[in-house]
């Protein structure tokens, strides 16, 4: 598959209440179908929120939306644009990042993660230096990522809850 320009086509989801940021790198082709994060059915993002927080896996975009703000989870991708093959994070080049001031603006974010390896790359080569913050790097949900079985990747990121519920109980 032959790479090409694609731009992010839909925003950040958040609002002033989020505490936590969670960077994917780009939307893979099925979440650009989809218009909205993590839309392949075998990406393991939205089991394992629902298994930590014990809910029930949103279906709808709009649920899907009220449950990262109901935990207070905001929601975003390192690039805006650039070249890619398909889905496949090694081939993305030419980065333009995504402008991820505006929520650190106007939300309490307590910490930034980031949702496997290649974001963490693209987040350190781009965004970091723009706003001098760390992030944690979590394992990828990816279902590429097959390393991490789903009790795995649920222990690894509990740690996205306990920020949150730790900023609950203040």
């Amino acid at each position: 598959m032959e790479a090409t320009v694609q731009k992010h086509t839909f925003g950040p989801v958040y609002d002033k209440d989020s505490k936590i940021l969670i960077l994917g790198s780009f939307p893979s082709v099925k979440s650009r179908e989809q218009n909205f994060y993590y839309g392949h059915p075998r990406n393991r993002f939205w089991e394992v929120l629902s298994r930590l927080y014990r809910e029930d896996i949103p279906k709808e975009i709009e649920k899907k939306k009220d449950f990262l703000y109901r935990h207070h989870i905001a929601l975003w991708d390192v690039c805006g644009e650039c070249e890619i093959a398909g889905s496949a994070d090694s081939t993305i080049r030419h980065v333009v990042p995504n402008e991820i001031g505006s929520i650190l603006d106007s939300a309490k974010i307590k910490e930034i993660f980031v949702n496997g390896k290649k974001a963490e790359a693209l987040f350190k080569t781009h965004l970091f230096p723009m706003i001098g913050r760390k992030a944690i790097v979590l394992p990828s949900t990816s279902p590429a990522n097959a390393a991490y079985r789903l009790d795995e990747l649920i222990q690894e990121w509990s740690r996205i809850q306990q920020v949150t519920e730790q900023e609950n109980s203040n």
